[in-house]
């Protein structure tokens, strides 16, 4: 269980509330995750949750912010690549990186799934998904990659569009993935996707699709 401590910056305490609701979500599910299972998980009181938080979704329109924020310095890092191809190595695998992959996988499953039943949360996630989709669709169009391969006679969205259905797919995927499961065995996994796509996408008029 992780803890708060007490001479921690009140920043540092509101992302560890929010570290704390994404664990809680992850196990317990949106609706069945109270403000005292957040509060235990990041070992501090209910009150002190409300003082930053009035509901859980208002936890969530933070944690929504928060990832548009973390998107934003992904994209960037991705636009400092020499190729579109490590750009988007860099964009499959940030997740690997993160101390509890799984958990940020089945957070944002059961995300989606709110996002079916409940309006204000779908919002949130269009919203993100939005910013994620057009940086994404900004680099292809921006790479001469994408303009001197055969793309299928796909646009830049279109192309984007392809992209996010098969990282959706992976991340379900990653919710069935064995808990031993290293870090660096995710990153692999990841890229060998990641190129795969690459080829099928963006493959030159002389390279064979399965090269």
């Amino acid at each position: 269980m992780s803890q708060i401590p007490a001479d921690s910056s009140l920043v540092d305490r509101r992302a560890q509330i929010l570290e704390a609701a994404m664990v809680c979500f992850a196990k317990r599910g949106f609706h069945q995750t109270s403000m005292h299972d957040i509060s235990a998980e990041a070992g501090t009181s209910v009150g002190l949750i409300y003082r930053y938080f009035v509901s859980k979704e208002a936890v969530i329109a933070a944690m929504a912010d928060r990832h548009k924020n973390e998107i934003q310095d992904l994209l960037e890092r991705a636009r400092q690549a020499p190729t579109l191809l490590e750009s988007l190595e860099i964009l499959f695998t940030a997740h690997c990186s993160e101390n509890s992959p799984k958990v940020l996988s089945a957070f944002v499953v059961d995300l989606y799934a709110e996002a079916s039943r409940n309006p204000s949360i779908a919002d949130l996630v269009r919203d993100v998904l939005q910013t994620a989709m057009e940086g994404v669709t900004d680099l292809i169009a921006r790479s001469p990659e994408a303009k001197e391969a055969a793309t299928h006679g796909l646009k830049p969205n279109e192309l984007s569009e392809l992209i996010f259905a098969v990282a959706r797919g992976m991340l379900m995927l990653d919710v069935l993935q064995p808990q031993e499961m290293t870090a660096a065995e995710r990153r692999t996994r990841q890229l060998e996707v990641t190129r795969r796509l690459w080829r099928l996408l963006f493959k030159t008029e002389h390279e064979p699709v399965y090269a």
